[in-house]
């Protein structure tokens, strides 16, 4: 399996990594959730000028984003936890191809090769 086999310290380290991501997504996700409401309470029914709203307009296009990545992110991590509980983790969701040790090294949320990572973006943007 792998390049080498997938130690039992190696998954233990990369089940902390995983749970450690997770909870700093979570957060980053939940600050970002009470900036919009800190941005909304102060925008209350004071007037406005366009600076002001173009500015508040702006972070909120940003914390969306943030919230909208980070979620992605959590689901994928939720799946790579559960493929450590699996037994499964190492393999591709996609086509059951190993996946290198260096790249779990590099992104231990991942849950597909690197090859098919690419061809699922290159299908991801061709189609917008």
């Amino acid at each position: 399996m792998n390049d080498t086999v997938l130690s039992k310290s190696f998954l233990d380290a990369q089940r902390e990594r995983l749970v450690a991501l997770r909870k700093q997504l979570i957060g980053t996700a939940d600050d970002a959730g009470n900036e919009e409401g800190l941005l909304q309470q102060t925008a209350g029914g004071e007037p406005q000028d366009s600076g002001d709203d173009a500015e508040r307009f702006a972070q909120q296009d940003r914390d969306e984003s943030i919230l909208s990545h980070n979620e992605g992110r959590v689901a994928v991590v939720d799946r790579a936890l559960e493929k450590l509980d699996e037994g499964t983790y190492g393999i591709s969701d996609g086509n059951g191809e190993e996946i290198s040790k260096a790249r779990l090294e590099a992104i231990p949320e991942t849950i597909y090769t690197l090859e098919e990572m690419e061809a699922r973006e290159r299908a991801e943007r061709n189609a917008r």
